[in-house]
């Protein structure tokens, strides 16, 4: 699989389209780039694009965007509804395919220094890619928005920038980060009052005691008061919650929902959720979808077709994720046999928190497939390297045992996760439907099995590992999570013998 990144990048501009037309032409003259969706809002102001790619030519695509709203757009001259500090305001990078958080952190980083020296705009850096705590959410760097920003630079020692000038320019300041994917949605109320738009915006966001991973404000957008919300982790807090929560709030003062909209794209996983949300569909199972089944066999079929050919990729390493990610599924289908059953409602919260938790590791180790067979040939390229003057030599080595800590530290990884997935098989063991106990088990025995592979990945790439202090370090991890392997291993025989009746 090819890495694959997206940036949704937010545009101070929506009211002159021409100026929108060409931010777009700078993105899409980058040809490995896919400009996906575009979606602008007048009483915002603001424009939002959506487009994906291999990391450097989405990064080159996101400088050449930046690059034309800085000559298009004088914040000076700039309005609207929606807080801004810049006229190319936040552009975030979110992992999609072979692309892990800390990669999507270092492209952050890259793309931030050259904005900074090269644009001379200031920067700043937010979620997985801040500096410091204080810089993590989005919401405090817009604090006093641009004209703050720019009364307060180079005068509070708190707002210097991560990279550029320490002053503001007319193009204002630029937000670079990385992070999960997040839904931007707006439910639009009946009634022209801002003021309660903005009280259940206070009531829903997390910051002032809402729901978790929400983020809201309440605004006035043709003419109709709109939450204006970014969901920053659906799975944990589901749209329809989010709705009809603004729904209860809103007959507090006499008002209703009339409509919502989406800002960009979304997960279909998303969607689907609220479906069965709102049609109460108790005993669905997600690949009751008809693309999701046909497209989950697909997949199935070629691992398997890539893992018996000829070809060095995909090898144990791989085959160790996705015995693991299997692992997972069986932790996520036990949980959701429990889940809303009368005789386990006592269980229920904790067994939503392990459905969860296992589902976000699935896709993980899901990812690891790919991760794992791109390290090892990562390690090929390197030997492939010249080595005809002492220089390339020298070079080529050093790749090497880069390349060979990476792939040592990936099945290191899976190793990790194949514990945490046992641990949590023996929760669902535990408390879970016992008519799916020996599912549980067999969980957790998917997930030793992933380990023990994953082990022997890492042990084979540490052997040819320079650095012994460093082998050693990552040796001692791997004995731990054995050790604790055995643990789960002997207490999931013991709830199966005590609560399931089994004869071992």
């Amino acid at each position: 699989m090819n890495k694959i990144i997206e940036c949704i990048p937010n545009f101070s501009e929506a009211r002159r389209p021409e100026v929108v037309d060409q931010i777009m032409a700078a993105v899409e003259s980058v040809a490995e780039v896919s400009l996906l969706d575009r979606s602008s809002d007048n009483d915002h102001n603001r424009t939002v694009l959506t487009f994906a790619g291999p990391p450097e030519a989405v990064a080159e695509a996101a400088f050449r965007a930046i690059k034309t709203a800085g000559e298009l757009i004088n914040l000076d001259e700039h309005t609207g509804e929606h807080p801004r500090i810049g006229a190319t305001d936040v552009v975030p990078f979110v992992p999609i395919a072979d692309v892990t958080m800390d990669e999507c952190v270092a492209l952050a980083k890259e793309l931030g220094k050259r904005v900074g020296t090269e644009l001379n705009i200031p920067v700043y850096f937010y979620e997985y890619a801040a500096t410091c705590p204080e810089r993590v959410n989005l919401a405090t760097l817009r604090k006093g928005q641009y004209e703050g920003l720019k009364a307060e630079v180079g005068v509070n020692p708190d707002r210097v920038p991560d990279e550029g000038p320490n002053s503001i320019p007319t193009t204002g300041a630029t937000v670079i980060g990385a992070r999960d994917p997040l839904v931007a949605f707006n439910v639009y109320l009946t009634t022209s009052d801002v003021s309660i738009a903005q009280k259940i915006g206070r009531a829903v966001r997390h910051s002032s005691g809402g729901l978790r991973f929400v983020k809201a404000m309440g605004v006035l957008v043709d003419g109709r008061a709109q939450v204006s919300m970014n969901l920053t982790n659906f799975r944990r807090t589901p749209i329809a919650q989010v709705v009809e929560m603004i729904r209860r709030e809103a007959q507090r003062y006499g008002v209703a929902v009339h409509h919502s909209e989406l800002v960009g794209l979304i997960p279909q996983e998303a969607l689907v959720d609220a479906a069965v949300w709102y049609t109460q569909l108790d005993q669905f199972e997600k690949d009751q979808v008809l693309e999701t089944r046909l497209a989950a066999a697909q997949e199935k079929t070629d691992f398997l077709d890539e893992l018996a050919s000829g070809a060095p990729t995909p090898g144990g390493g791989s085959a160790s994720a996705y015995s693991a990610a299997m692992g997972a599924g069986l932790v996520a289908m036990v949980a959701r046999l429990t889940v809303g059953r009368k005789k386990y409602a006592e269980v229920d919260e904790a067994m939503q928190e392990v459905l969860n938790e296992a589902e976000e590791l699935r896709a993980k180790l899901t990812q690891a497939v790919d991760v794992d067979a791109a390290s090892f040939e990562a390690i090929m390229a390197a030997f492939k390297l010249p080595k005809g003057t002492e220089d390339e030599k020298a070079a080529r080595s050093q790749k090497i045992q880069e390349a060979t800590l990476y792939a040592s530290q990936v099945p290191l990884q899976t190793a990790r996760d194949a514990v945490r997935v046992m641990d949590l098989a023996l929760q669902v063991a535990r408390m879970g439907n016992t008519n799916a106990i020996t599912d549980s088990a067999s969980g957790a025995a998917m997930a030793r099995a992933a380990l023990t592979s994953a082990g022997y990945n890492v042990r084979i790439n540490l052997s040819s590992l320079k650095d012994k202090v460093q082998a050693d370090l990552l040796l001692m991890e791997l004995k731990a999570l054995e050790a604790r392997a055995t643990e789960l291993d002997a207490a999931v025989n013991e709830v199966l013998v005590e609560r399931g009746g089994l004869s071992l």
